[in-house]
């Protein structure tokens, strides 16, 4: 995982100093909606934290595979030669079982705008899918 400093600035736009932001669900706690469960994935691709991510998909996500050492290779490559420039959300959706949140990510290789569908599973939000735009 990519050293991220505590004390910058969170990567999902908060404002925030990331310890006091997303770096708190990367340790552990549970992301109250999928709006913040997004936002913190976000972060976690630019802190380079690939255990995250893979917690955090929905298994019946298209990437998700048991062969959780491939899967994590692929995201620490991504994570590693990606620049996070900036996330902007569009729209959320939210819901008790599933929501949804269009975002706007711009990364060093160009924009990617995505309408994400989390689901709720056992408590907890994970994400499911989503669509390209």
């Amino acid at each position: 995982m990519a050293k991220v400093s505590p004390n910058i600035l969170c990567p999902c736009g908060s404002h925030k100093k990331y310890k006091k932001c997303c770096a708190i669900y990367h340790k552990g706690a549970l992301a109250p909606n999928a709006l913040t469960l997004m936002k913190s994935r976000y972060s976690a691709y630019a802190a380079g934290n690939a255990a995250y991510i893979i917690h955090t998909t929905h298994p019946e996500n298209p990437e998700y595979t048991d062969d959780r050492v491939s899967w994590e290779k692929d995201i620490d490559h991504f994570s590693q030669y990606t620049e996070f420039l900036g996330l902007k959300i569009i729209e959320f959706v939210d819901g008790k079982e599933e929501a949804y949140v269009t975002f706007e990510a711009s990364l060093s290789s160009g924009m990617l705008t995505e309408k994400s569908r989390f689901l709720k599973r056992e408590g907890r939000w994970l994400y499911a899918d989503g669509l390209i735009s």
